[in-house]
């Protein structure tokens, strides 16, 4: 073996290794995403918390069962958030009433992590039938919301008797989201990239019952 040939097969043994780096520090787990959430408009990677595990192993059991794929987001509203995870929303026709499906095991709140935009929360059913505020068992909701100031955060603090850290008030007049849900409903991950995605999700042409008129499908692995 001549001096040249070691050489190459240095060279391209250094770049095997460097392809495998690379491979594996851009792989979603070691980026820190748990789940991603494929749509028309592009990909959502998202971290789910380890504070909330019940609505965590259900989420991750759903995606690994595919039974999110090809469902809807059949919730859209600009400057507040993309609904999606009902079932029946599968193969809806066009103009029919979605929002009730889901598996009739409810999840046990685990209320906590705040609004910001870019949160991953748990739909659920309002009112005196849920005092116990428990989760859909599929249905879910991602926050856009919009830049809260400090006074109208300090207002709506006083009116819920919540707290809010400097770093949460200061996140809320930057990032912005949707604070009046917090103490409410369950957020157990957030975007760590697409927020960009959401925004052209909730821009989308939505009819009365706020219902996209072209479907925005999701796939979630």
């Amino acid at each position: 073996m001549n001096l040249n040939n070691l050489e190459m097969k240095k060279l391209l043994f250094i770049s095997l290794i460097a392809l495998i780096f690379n491979a594996c520090t851009n792989s979603p787990k070691d980026k820190g995403a748990d789940a991603i959430i494929e749509t028309s408009y592009g990909v959502i990677k998202v971290k789910l918390y380890d504070s909330t595990p019940k609505h965590k192993a259900n989420f991750l059991k759903l995606a690994k069962e595919g039974y999110y794929n090809d469902l809807l987001f059949h919730r859209v509203i600009s400057k507040f958030m993309i609904q999606g995870g009902d079932p029946n929303s599968r193969n809806a026709p066009a103009g029919a009433m979605l929002g009730a499906g889901g598996p009739s095991e409810l999840i046990p709140a685990e209320i906590g992590a705040k609004h910001f935009k870019g949160a991953l929360a748990a739909a659920r059913t309002g009112g005196p039938g849920n005092p116990e505020k428990k989760s859909s068992g599929s249905q879910f909701y991602i926050v856009q919301g919009d830049i809260i100031n400090p006074a109208q955060l300090q207002m709506l603090a006083s009116q819920k008797g919540i707290t809010y850290t400097e770093e949460e008030q200061k996140k809320y007049s930057t990032l912005g989201g949707a604070p009046f849900l917090d103490g409410d409903y369950t957020v157990f991950g957030e975007v760590i990239e697409g927020l960009d995605i959401i925004d052209k999700i909730a821009a989308v042409q939505t009819d009365a019952n706020n219902r996209p008129f072209t479907d925005v499908k999701m796939k979630v692995k």
